[in-house]
């Protein structure tokens, strides 16, 4: 399957570089699309900031990748719960591992989308 996909180039210093755009903050990629995502840590990822997630539904979204800040930890029990029950996967580890996973599984055409942390 074709993706237009933005590939994450660099991260840090408070955001991430995706085909050759800044991007300052958090950023949101969904529909191979990446849009500023007004979270700034863990307990602010929300059923409500994954909105258009969960508009596109299992069909066009496999699961959800997220880049949950410097160190790996749970997301919160309300959005794992909606995502189970809307039928999205959920994986998330730290932005640079998350970053670099989001690459590899875009260059294998999966239908992720995929919330990074800016650290």
């Amino acid at each position: 399957m074709a993706r237009n996909a933005p590939m994450v180039e660099t991260y840090g210093e408070g955001g991430f570089r995706l085909a050759g755009q800044r991007h300052e903050g958090s950023v949101l990629i969904v529909g191979d699309e990446a849009k500023v995502w007004p979270v700034r840590n863990l307990a602010e990822i929300t059923p409500e900031s994954l909105a258009e997630v969960f508009e596109r539904g299992p069909r066009e979204v496999e699961f959800v990748l997220l880049g949950v800040g410097r160190v790996n930890a749970l997301p919160p029990k309300a959005l794992r719960e909606a995502l189970a029950k809307a039928g999205i996967g959920l994986e998330f580890m730290d932005t640079p591992a998350a970053a670099q996973t989001y690459n590899l599984l875009t260059s294998e055409g999966r239908r992720l989308a995929c919330g990074l942390i800016a650290i």
